[in-house]
């Protein structure tokens, strides 16, 4: 998630008298801004003569701070399923939490269709103990019905002193009836990035988020098993990206530098081609271009699709698993004077290397691995995905694509496609389902 400053109105106004007035068609073009400027303070009259009848005429009398404030929540949520205002408060807890440690449960959310929506438990926190799985549905918080309000009022419901309990209502596909989950509130550390050998040769690399620690976790990590194993042992690397929601953009593109020599990460395109910004790998390849595999499935999502987006195209990493959640949206955030929160803005889209847009499309591995899932959870972890969101922001080119398999066993020894990791860089075929490979397209450099 990229943050960024809002330009002073005035500065923004300035600018567009100017192209206003060195357009060659200045009569037509001021002639439509007018015409839209008329039609939008018609509206803003409208909004204000309801306002005035609510003031004057609700039941109860009402606050007007809560009012506006509903009213731009309102605004901002129907654009699309990730804009969305913060007000001060929720606005510092979000600062919190990308710094790496807050406290609550360990989920990363979402709304959907009035219910909160689990895109991912973090690993090793309260929710991922308590089995809370990519793609719940929570309809109710300590008995009260989600409902009817926003995603901030939802997740400050669930937040709480340390060690105190709060339950939560679960909609799980599948299942025969809503299921209620004990979880005890904690202090959540998120440690973003794990790591082990694994068979005295491979370097193991698990990210859980893109939060301002992961590059430092990936650097120590990747020293860490340098040291552990002599350069001509380690036979390659597997990142796993599995069930990892995302993050910020400028971790996606120093997590991918650690791995390419040079070239670009990824694009954003905006409202017009002027917006477009590039970035490209720094740093050097910190693995001296040993083997790569990246997992990724159904709860991988934003910069994690960023990151096994640029190592595909850049031919640098196999991708094994299923496809991507296909969260490939730009939220710029962008704060609003104190007091006053900030808003979280959908502005562009990303797109690989290739061109390949992310947004409602994911990121198709290169051979797919489908998991055994248990009897109890079949027909339960599939992910609904980014595409089947209701409003969700279009593809932009291309087809878009339905959800994939976000499973992942608790034991080591039943994770198929790790072991498939593991197979592909020892030189064994993998058993699996192949993906149709990516048509090839050239890649700047």
């Amino acid at each position: 998630m990229r943050k960024s400053l809002l330009f002073p109105l005035g500065a923004l106004s300035g600018a567009c008298l100017t192209l206003l007035v060195a357009s060659p068609h200045g009569g037509v073009w001021a002639a439509r801004a007018a015409a839209s400027a008329d039609d939008a303070y018609s509206q803003l009259n409208l909004f204000g003569t309801v306002f005035e009848r609510v003031k004057a005429s609700y039941v109860e009398k009402p606050d007007n701070a809560k009012l506006i404030e509903g009213a731009i929540t309102g605004m901002v949520t129907s654009l699309d399923p990730h804009s969305r205002y913060m007000n001060a408060k929720a606005w510092t807890e979000m600062q919190e939490t990308t710094s790496g440690e807050f406290g609550g449960l360990g989920i990363e959310v979402t709304m959907e269709d009035g219910l909160v929506k689990v895109v991912s438990p973090i690993d090793d926190t309260p929710a991922s103990k308590a089995g809370l799985m990519s793609g719940d549905l929570i309809s109710k918080i300590d008995g009260e019905a989600v409902q009817g309000l926003t995603l901030e009022q939802a997740v400050n419901k669930m937040k709480g002193p340390v060690d105190t309990k709060t339950k939560l209502t679960i909609v799980r596909k599948g299942a025969d009836a809503p299921l209620d989950v004990a979880i005890t509130r904690e202090i959540i550390h998120v440690r973003p990035v794990r790591f082990h050998v694994e068979n005295g040769d491979i370097g193991y690399i698990r990210v859980t988020s893109f939060n301002e620690q992961t590059t430092d976790g990936l650097k120590k990590a990747i020293a860490e098993i340098s040291k552990q194993v002599p350069q001509e042992k380690l036979t390659g690397y597997v990142m796993d990206l599995r069930n990892n929601p995302g993050g910020l953009l400028d971790q996606a593109v120093s997590v991918s530098s650690a791995f390419l020599q040079r070239g670009e990460v990824v694009s954003t395109r905006g409202r017009s081609p002027e917006e477009t910004q590039r970035f490209t790998a720094h740093g050097g390849d910190l693995t001296r271009g040993k083997p790569l595999v990246i997992l990724v499935n159904g709860g991988s999502a934003s910069a994690s699709e960023i990151v096994a987006g640029a190592l595909h195209d850049h031919k640098r990493a196999t991708i094994i698993g299923t496809r991507s959640f296909g969260k490939g949206s730009v939220q710029t955030i962008i704060p609003l004077g104190a007091g006053n929160g900030a808003l979280a803005l959908t502005t562009a889209r990303y797109y690989t290397p290739s061109g390949r847009s992310i947004q409602a499309q994911g990121i198709a591995p290169d051979i797919e691995i489908l998991q055994d899932v248990p009897p109890e959870l079949k027909g339960r972890m599939d992910t609904m995905a980014e595409s089947q969101m209701r409003g969700h922001l279009s593809a932009g080119e291309g087809g878009e694509q339905t959800g994939s398999q976000s499973y992942v066993p608790p034991k080591e020894e039943d994770d198929k496609a790790l072991h498939a990791a593991f197979d592909f860089l020892h030189g064994v075929t993998a058993n699996a389902v192949a993906a149709k490979p990516a048509p090839k397209a050239a890649v700047p450099n």
